[in-house]
């Protein structure tokens, strides 16, 4: 399976991340959530494997510019709802490797997987 690295290219943390596997010749293909779309069978299975508290990015932007009431009382189904409709909210990048999910960019973390 390939390495898949998914998010927005725009993002800092996501430009570290793929400029990271460049340096380190890790061959991998980029989704950007904004031109490409996120799948919701992809999304639960990440909900199912890291939880949603894991994936929702409540410091970004997007999520900080909510109305109050979508921002409170969440469960599962409603962050997946936001982050099916606003993709921007999920924590990026998000990496895909051999069966592994990890979340955010630590250069360390990914020193582990691919070295």
């Amino acid at each position: 399976m390939a390495t898949m690295i998914y998010g927005i290219p725009n993002c800092d943390t996501v430009k570290k991340a793929r400029t990271w596997l460049a340096d380190h010749a890790v061959a991998h293909r980029f989704h950007d959530f904004r031109k490409d779309g996120l799948d919701p069978a992809l999304l639960d299975a990440w909900l199912d494997r890291l939880g949603w508290e894991m994936l929702l990015n409540r410091a970004g932007t997007t999520f900080r510019k909510l109305p109050e009431e979508q921002r409170t009382g969440l469960d599962r189904a409603r962050a997946a709802a936001l982050m099916l409709a606003q993709p921007a909210m999920i924590r990026r990048p998000v990496l895909v490797h051999d069966g592994t999910v990890e979340v955010g960019f630590r250069p360390e973390r990914y020193g582990a997987l691919f070295e």
